[in-house]
């Protein structure tokens, strides 16, 4: 079978959720992130294949074709073959694999793959709205929950947590201690200037101006166990999962420039990594 290796990697700043990103349409996010990975990578968007990009959340109609959209908003050219896809919180890594099987089965050898998101612009659904809701009341309904719901249970991905957290007795200062310590070392990167040779700013405005944004917003300086420890729980009356030590909901873009490995060499592209298996499963929803 075809090696494939990773030739490049590009990304967007994080930007917490209705902050600094939530003007900007993950299309946008999506093609920055390529842009940069192509450049980095050396390949002219015309040598590009096909494209795989993941989102979750549709904030607009071009969303619905994302990888088509992102790729030509990068420059790659029209007639390069695009598809989306989406495997809720493995998306991104679902648009690696699916890139990767196209190059192993010699359908092609320079694949573009990444996802974006802007949990901050999901928008708001009304099922009656098109035909009418006659007569009584109607109600929107926010994908952005529903996107962290289970559908078969209507179960909040916070109670998954907190159910998790019971079944395998992680106590609430674990869980602090495990999120102070993502904050400590995602701040010390950037301190560090760590996430530099990562992250591609993106233009946003600030009242009458246009700055770059170019730093994760959603790590906390400040965050400490004294100040998680005073957090109340979020899903359940006594539950563990709080604000503090749970997943947070941001926006940002990434992508990768994978390449079979003869086509790297050939073309002498920097090759940082390889794939060499991928796995995936069901469980109890």
């Amino acid at each position: 079978m075809t090696e494939v290796v990773i030739s490049s990697a590009a990304r967007t700043a994080v930007g917490s959720y209705g902050k600094s990103l939530r003007g900007v349409a993950p299309t946008d996010l999506g093609a920055t992130a390529v842009s940069t990975a192509l450049e980095r990578a050396n390949v002219a968007p015309e040598s590009v294949n096909q494209v795989v990009f993941g989102n979750v959340i549709h904030t607009a109609p071009e969303d619905m074709y994302m990888a088509r959209v992102v790729g030509m908003k990068a420059g790659i050219p029209k007639e390069v073959p695009a598809f989306t896809v989406n495997r809720l919180c493995g998306t991104g890594v679902q648009s690696i694999i699916s890139a990767a099987q196209t190059i192993e089965t010699g359908e092609a050898d320079t694949v573009v793959a990444g996802g974006a998101e802007s949990m901050s612009r999901g928008p708001y659904w009304m099922k009656d709205a098109r035909w009418g809701a006659r007569m009584g009341e109607t109600k929107m309904i926010d994908p952005v929950v529903g996107g962290l719901t289970d559908p078969f249970g209507s179960i909040h991905m916070g109670v998954t947590a907190e159910n998790l957290a019971d079944s395998h007795s992680i106590s609430r200062e674990e869980q602090d201690e495990f999120a102070l310590e993502s904050h400590r070392r995602a701040l010390a990167a950037i301190e560090g200037g760590r996430f530099g040779e990562e992250i591609v700013a993106v233009p946003v405005k600030v009242k009458k101006d246009t700055v770059d944004f170019d730093q994760d917003e959603h790590v906390r300086p400040d965050a400490s166990m004294e100040g998680f420890s005073k957090l109340r729980p979020v899903f359940k009356k006594d539950g563990t999962v709080t604000a503090g030590n749970a997943s947070g909901m941001n926006d940002a873009g990434a992508a990768v420039v994978l390449m079979s490995k003869e086509k790297a060499e050939a073309e002498g592209a920097p090759v940082r990594a390889r794939i060499l298996s991928y796995a995936y499963c069901g469980v109890d929803p």
